[in-house]
Formats: C-alpha cells, structure tokens, sequence
C-alpha cells in the first residue's frame, strides 16, 4: 500500500452582504466570506490538501476563480469533484485533520453537523474527518474579525 500526506491553507474576508458558508453548512451570521465560489474556507483547505496529496496541483488549478462556471457554486461541488480525482489516480482518503480559526460566531455546536455534511460528500467515516475550531486569541486577521482561515492535513492511501 503506497501512503501519502497533504497540507492546505485557506483564508477568506468577512465582508457584509454574503451568507456564510462553513463546512458544507449554513451558519447564522452578520457577514459572509467574499469569494468566488460560496468561500467555504474549511472544504478548499480540504481540497487543497487532497490535491496536494496526489501530486494534483491546488484548488485555483482546478477551479479558477477566471471561469464563471464555479461563480457562486457550493463549494461541496468541489470537493466531490476533488474526491473524483483521487479516486481517478487510485486514491482513497485515509483520514483528514483540519483546524478553523475564527473568533465568532463559536463554532463548537456545529462541528458534528460539517463532520457528517463533508464526510458523506467525500463518501468516508464521520471518524475519518476530525474537526477542530479555535481562535486567535483576538491577535491578527482573524482576532480582529476582519477574516476566518482554515488548515488541513489528510491522509491518502493506494492499495
């Protein structure tokens, strides 16, 4: 069995005006992230790392914020579209670590609800994808409430 190991970084604005989209869910918030796509931070981290895993470039190489085709799109759409790459190399996901950061909104009582929501999108175990929120200690970008950033780490094996 051939292993491998990926890492990916994301980070969006909080602007007014947008939904926020975190995980594959919809929480209740005064702003949104500004992007492209829907800016789910946490589910491009995820891909970015996939990506990275099989030798697959990054989440721009795939889906270019250039093409109007992903203008707005759900970002759960990409990462099943991700997923389908993997799987067209011969990858399966071993397990994925990922870490939000944001000062609010308090992300804790949503945490089970994006582990089942990006887990049945990647067709993989609710215990294969752990899910850690924390804050910046009000220090930087996200202290201040102007962005949130998400981190990944997966895991990906062929048999």
């Amino acid at each position: 069995m051939k292993i491998r190991t990926g890492f990916g970084f994301d980070v969006h604005k909080l602007v007014d005006g947008r939904e926020l989209w975190l995980g594959g869910i919809r929480l209740e918030h005064d702003k949104g992230l500004l992007g492209h796509s829907d800016a789910d931070v946490l589910i491009h981290a995820i891909c970015d790392a996939l990506l990275g895993a099989a030798n697959l470039r990054d989440i721009g190489y795939h889906f270019p914020d250039t093409d109007g085709t992903y203008k707005n799109i759900d970002s759960k759409i990409l990462l099943k579209q991700t997923v389908a790459l993997l799987a067209d190399k011969g990858y399966g996901i071993g397990n994925i670590d990922a870490t939000v950061c944001a000062e609010r909104p308090k992300l804790k009582a949503h945490i089970p609800d994006m582990q089942r929501t990006l887990a049945e999108v990647m067709g993989i175990a609710d215990d294969d994808l752990s899910i850690k929120a924390t804050t910046t200690e009000k220090l930087g970008f996200t202290g201040r409430e102007e962005g949130i950033a998400a981190y990944a780490v997966v895991l990906i094996q062929k048999e």
